[in-house]
């Protein structure tokens, strides 16, 4: 179940202030305010309400950080192989169809007719898979790819 979505009221009457922080506001500000104080309130907001870790076996996808270890070793990824391994991880243990991993990693919402999928696919195997004993990667054709906890 997601997170409600932190909220930061902004009043110029205290009496509203209170009742803001009273309804359940993550944070209440009188205006005027300094845009240096808001942009930091905002920061803790965002940060506090980051989504927190994924676990998968011994593989640990941090989204803060954009990082990846497994087994404790960190593993190197670029942007798109972090977005398509987090997908596999939400996903975890379902088979996930190209299409729907072209449109849910890529943004796409056509076939464009090419081998992108597998070829970050094999990417992935590589920095994933390959250093370690047992494979975490599975693909099966006509049904997709998935992640297990390997």
């Amino acid at each position: 179940m997601a997170r409600p979505v932190p909220q930061i009221a902004l009043t110029e009457d205290r009496a509203a202030l209170v009742a803001a922080l009273d309804a359940g506001a993550s944070d209440a500000v009188a205006v005027p305010v300094d845009p240096d104080e808001l942009a930091a309130r905002v920061d803790v907001r965002v940060r506090r309400h980051a989504a927190t870790p994924l676990t998968v076996g011994a593989l640990t996808l941090d989204p803060v950080a954009r990082s990846a270890s497994r087994s404790g070793t960190q593993i190197a990824l670029v942007p798109r192989e972090f977005a398509l391994l987090r997908y596999l991880a939400e996903s975890r243990g379902r088979f996930v169809p190209r299409c729907e991993l072209l449109e849910q990693v890529w943004g796409l919402r056509f076939d464009p007719g090419t081998n992108v999928v597998a070829v970050h696919v094999s990417n992935l195997r590589a920095k994933l898979d390959r250093p370690f004993p047992t494979a975490m990667i599975e693909g099966r054709k006509g049904l997709g790819y998935r992640l297990v906890a390997g």
